[in-house]
């Protein structure tokens, strides 16, 4: 079958482009590095257009009846099934995702809005006795949820399609207006989003599409007439926009260092083969890919060699071929920081088991052992597909080297020990425990965020929902 076709006359892709010839986004192939596509770039005055645009739409958009933003977000699965291809396709272009991953995400792209149409006709109330005192006796009370009001996202590159549609899909389930800041180094997906949304009988202003570069995006930080930040990246960066943020709401889901613990007891078959998929899957470019894995003393050696066996026999290559497992890393910069990272590493002491080469925007699936506490690689958030195997010998030991760290986002751990499992889910400071598989995996309603470094707040639809509406409470005074 023929490769989809990137369009590059979509009319979102173009909003302002003959006034601002100059100011067009190009968007590459991360393996070619040719472009593939170009995007107008939105100023200062579009962005603040595009607010007071939110806001003129707050009103028009909550008087939709539940049934009608379900319509609006049924249309979106449908049509998301229809772009399949190209959706999975562009992906794979904007991001350097190998094709099978990338139509994982499209795949997940459309599970989100779906859980988002379910959950848009399932906000409830609750009715409050007040009566618990003799000066309430006749009171009563319920409470519901209304709309926040318009709210500003922020979308990183790793998961353009999904981690966007994450905080559209429940702001549009709950009637929140939204101006959306894709990555300046992936917008296509957003952009695609946008395309589909137009199709709708939404009201006029009820989201942007807008990709900027990040020192011309203040106000999606600092605008007073936002009324949430909901924003995906860095820490470093995550921080900064919380503490500029003023009186609204802000949702932070940033970065993480992952462990997984393999204890005795676990099928090492199995936990190699999971643990494979969560350090390497999209060149470890997850903040929940597995980046430290802590193995029991009894079972070590025999786990490292089947690990490195499985990692050495990955696939490296253009991710638009089929069998590809490892594809490009989103930049050379960031490949080159990461090289630099497990180098520093390997001259403090650490031993490289396998992989270690770089080759432009490639890098090699890399396992390290006996890495020093401290180091770049160990202590921060690798962000590619390296992971570092260390050993121990007690599990309350490996719990708390999984807490020795300013992340928390979440932990995997392979037991078949029920006691070892409930002791990690009440020990272990991190946003979720996985029993039986890497920290990587996520369902798209679950809830799902981290402590500490790893962020503030919590997405999953019902839970997002939840942060983008405020409760308003009615009481009633008895005759």
């Amino acid at each position: 079958m023929a490769q989809p076709t990137i369009r590059e006359t979509w009319p979102y892709w173009l909003a302002n482009r003959a006034e601002q010839p100059n100011t067009d986004l190009e968007i590459t192939d991360k393996f070619s590095g040719e472009v593939v596509a170009r995007a107008a770039m939105a100023d200062a005055a579009a962005i603040d257009r595009a607010i007071q645009a939110a806001v003129d739409a707050e009103e028009p958009l909550r008087r939709m009846a539940a049934y009608e933003r379900q319509a609006v977000l049924d249309h979106c699965v449908t049509r998301f099934q229809e772009r399949f291809d190209e959706l999975a396709h562009a992906l794979c272009l904007e991001a350097g995702k190998p094709i099978k991953d990338a139509r994982g995400e499209v795949t997940r792209l459309i599970d989100t809005f779906r859980i988002a149409s379910e959950e848009s006709v399932r906000m409830t109330g609750e009715l409050l006795p007040l009566d618990i005192t003799p000066r309430a006796r006749g009171y009563s009370s319920i409470w519901k949820r209304v709309p926040i009001g318009p709210c500003s996202f922020i979308s990183p590159f790793n998961f353009p399609l999904n981690l966007a549609a994450h905080k559209v899909a429940p702001a549009l389930a709950v009637g929140c207006p939204f101006v959306l800041k894709p990555a300046s180094l992936t917008p296509l997906g957003a952009l695609i989003i946008g395309e589909v949304l137009a199709e709708t009988d939404l009201p006029e202003g009820s989201f942007s599409i807008l990709p900027c570069r990040r020192d011309g995006a203040d106000l999606f930080t600092v605008d007073e007439r936002l009324k949430l930040l909901s924003f995906t990246g860095s820490p470093g960066v995550g921080w900064d926009l919380k503490a500029r943020a003023g009186k609204k709401k802000v949702v932070l889901e940033l970065g993480g260092n992952a462990a997984v613990i393999v204890d005795a007891d676990a099928d090492l078959d199995d936990a190699v083969e999971r643990i494979v998929f969560g350090a390497y899957y999209q060149s470890g470019q997850s903040c929940i890919s597995v980046q430290r894995i802590l193995v029991h003393a009894d079972v070590y050696d025999g786990f490292r060699d089947r690990l490195a066996r499985a990692v050495g026999g990955l696939v490296k290559g253009d991710p638009k071929d089929e069998e590809t497992f490892i594809g490009p890393m989103i930049s050379e910069k960031e490949a080159t920081r990461l090289d630099g990272w497990v180098q520093s590493a390997v001259a403090q002491g650490a031993r490289l088991v396998c992989g270690g080469g770089r080759d432009g925007a490639m890098l090699d699936a890399t396992l390290l052992e006996d890495v020093p506490a401290g180091t770049e690689v160990q202590a921060e958030e690798a962000f590619g597909p390296v992971a570092l195997l260390s050993k121990f010998e007690d599990f309350e030991e490996a719990l708390a080297q999984v807490n020795d760290s300013k992340f928390g986002l979440q932990a995997g751990i392979f037991t078949r020990d029920l006691y070892k499992a409930w002791r990690a889910w009440d020990v272990l400071e991190v946003g979720g425990v996985v029993i039986g598989d890497v920290p990587s995996y996520r369902v798209d309603n679950m809830p799902y965020g981290g402590v500490k470094d790893s962020g503030l707040g919590r997405e999953g639809i019902r839970f997002a929902m939840e942060d983008m509406t405020e409760i308003r409470l009615l009481v009633v005074r008895g005759v």
